[in-house]
């Protein structure tokens, strides 16, 4: 697609969105369009891009700001919303008296909540309750944020609720198989709970959960700075007292475990919101430099597992780590995918994407071949059949992906159909996970 297209692409879904949100008439329309078209001109002849020119023209288009503010909330690229948007309108209501207390609350809860699972609950228990005693206080900060209306969080109460009493009524066997695939898929149908508070209810949009994709992978950028520095703060500190002959492990152990995760969720969440644009400048370079390693490292193992076993023969602790290695490839690929500029043309990292996906397909063929011949060998158990479904899933995700990546490297189809495509295919992950938390353990016998 040439640069042109772009621009009259561009063109095209704001005069769309004007003439689907306003009774104006066509010729009023027409006229808007050659001002636009005047102003992206004149922007364009003092050395902006055409994708520049366009954003700034639509900020400049006067009467019509309010109709340019509604677009860039709905079409929310980073971007459109920092040229477009004023101070005020980020973040929807991010200018809220009383934020930083509310965030501050809501973690002193979450810390609490952890605090009486450590009392009350058995270790096994509070590890399957985990994501039931932090993942309300992070949804309900957004609900505060978003302003949801109280029917829609009622709705969003019921999946935290019905999670709280399947991991707590189903007779796990303490540390047994189902128990752990149900603690481990738990958090996931939970983070999606948290996704329809992110959007604000709003579950139809592409571009709000391509935004939740985003802000989870800047989530965990932050959140991995704050366990790092909170690391290094409580070790320096530990080691200081004990140097005065003072034991803080009680303290630790009774305060800091129960407090400092719980409580650094919701805070690494809300410097998200408050952050943005640090995060934004740094999320392109984060992809591009793990990209290639990511790569290289899915190569050499796929290299290295072939060479040095018969697939059949291959441990299950490697196929257990195999698998995480694929989610952490699928995370990858998505925030690349949320971090990228939708509009800009194929390059070389759009390539690496493919060759990312292609490497990681190979593997998951891999893992397939050797959980089917463990399957043969010694039958079906649960985690056996929590891998085998989580890798056929991974594998229809990879497989359309790398045709969609191929099609808009060659110039067939836009980037937005890549978009689309992985915005749609996650409720997939949360049904699979849902059915993992539910539906495994009793086949399973709970065992």
């Amino acid at each position: 697609m040439t640069v042109d297209a772009h621009l009259e692409s561009r063109i095209a879904d704001w005069r769309g969105y004007v003439a689907d949100h306003r009774v104006i008439a066509p010729a009023d329309i027409d006229e808007m369009e050659d001002h636009l078209r005047e102003q992206i001109s004149d922007l364009m002849s003092v050395g902006l891009t055409d994708g520049e020119a366009f954003l700034v023209a639509v900020g400049r288009m006067g009467g019509v700001d309010e109709l340019s503010r509604e677009f860039a909330q709905e079409h929310s690229d980073r971007l459109w919303k920092q040229l477009v948007l004023s101070r005020t309108d980020r973040g929807e209501n991010s200018g809220r008296t009383g934020e930083l207390a509310v965030v501050l609350g809501l973690a002193l809860g979450a810390g609490l909540a952890v605090r009486a699972g450590f009392e009350w609950l058995s270790e096994s228990a509070l590890l399957r309750n985990a994501a039931v005693l932090i993942l309300p206080f992070l949804a309900a900060y957004f609900a505060w944020k978003r302003t949801m209306p109280a029917r829609t969080i009622a709705a969003l109460a019921v999946p935290f609720i019905l999670a709280a009493v399947v991991l707590n009524v189903f007779p796990f066997e303490p540390g047994g198989a189902t128990e752990i695939v149900a603690a481990i898929h738990a958090p996931v149908v939970l983070w999606f709970a948290v996704g329809f508070a992110y959007t604000g209810g709003d579950r139809r949009l592409h571009r709000r959960r391509m935004d939740f994709v985003r802000f989870t992978g800047e989530w965990a950028v932050y959140l991995a700075l704050l366990a790092l520095g909170g690391g290094v703060l409580t070790g320096l500190t530990a080691g200081a007292f004990d140097a005065l002959g003072i034991d803080l492990e009680p303290f630790l152990e009774q305060w800091i475990i129960p407090f400092g995760p719980a409580g650094a969720v919701i805070v690494a969440a809300w410097l998200v919101e408050a952050k943005q644009q640090v995060v934004e400048n740094i999320a392109p370079v984060l992809t591009r430099v793990f990209t290639p390693i990511t790569i290289l490292m899915l190569v050499a193992l796929f290299v290295a597992v072939v060479a040095s076993h018969s697939v059949v023969d291959v441990d299950r602790g490697l196929l257990i780590l195999m698998d995480l290695i694929l989610v952490l490839v699928l995370g990858l690929l998505l925030y690349s995918i949320s971090a990228r500029d939708p509009y800009a043309p194929p390059n070389v990292f759009d390539l690496l994407q493919i060759v990312l996906i292609v490497a990681a397909l190979a593997v998951d063929v891999l893992m397939l071949a050797a959980m089917a011949g463990r399957i043969a060998e010694f039958g079906f158990t649960a985690n056996k059949v929590t891998a085998l479904g989580l890798n056929l899933v991974l594998m229809v995700d990879l497989l359309w992906a790398a045709k969609l990546g191929i099609s808009f490297q060659r110039g067939r189809s836009g980037f937005a159909a890549v978009e689309r495509w992985q915005t749609r295919y996650l409720p997939v992950y949360a049904v699979w996970a849902m059915f993992a938390v539910v539906a495994i353990p009793p086949l399973f016998r709970f065992v």
